[in-house]
């Protein structure tokens, strides 16, 4: 084994021994009005995430995480199969339901990052369209866009996440 890869190895295990040495606070599906700490909200009218929050808020002021919004309803079932419309219609009005969880609206999102199955050209003027009736067209969040292969689940054309500043 050469230097290097013996200098590279020690650092992984290094910065693994770091990271799992590192308390984690517990997460909670209740807010607590005027925290300080981190609030981790899985809200009613999403489905129940597995290996994930849906809401995260990060004090001081509030900077809200919402995780990937998929086109699930409330029971955990895909809206919409193979109409890219109707899935990216349920993503905005998940985060919606997201962010109301938190205290926050589509006005206060700050950055959207879409992930997209496949993309093609025509479904960048559909998600511009969706887009347009819940984010303000004048003032749009910070946003990627990006074409995947595939996403978490059979059946998914589209994934939104986004973090939001309440004042």
């Amino acid at each position: 084994m050469s230097k290097e890869n013996s200098v590279f190895r020690f650092a992984v295990l290094a910065g693994t021994i770091a990271l799992m040495a590192h308390p984690v606070a517990p997460q909670t599906d209740r807010a607590s009005k005027g925290t300080t700490k981190m609030q981790f909200l899985n809200p009613e009218g999403l489905s129940k995430p597995k290996g994930f929050t849906q809401v995260v808020i990060a004090p001081p002021g509030k900077v809200i995480y919402v995780s990937g919004q998929v086109p699930l309803n409330a029971n955990g079932e895909v809206v919409g199969r193979g109409d890219f419309r109707a899935q990216a219609t349920q993503v905005m009005e998940n985060l919606k339901t997201a962010l109301a969880a938190a205290g926050a609206t589509m006005k206060d999102v700050i950055k959207a990052n879409y992930y997209v199955v496949n993309l093609k050209p025509d479904q960048v003027a559909v998600i511009r369209e969706v887009r347009n009736k819940y984010f303000s067209p004048e003032h749009p969040p910070a946003g990627t866009l990006v074409g995947v292969t595939s996403l978490v689940q059979e059946g998914y054309m589209l994934e939104i996440e986004a973090e939001a500043a309440v004042k």
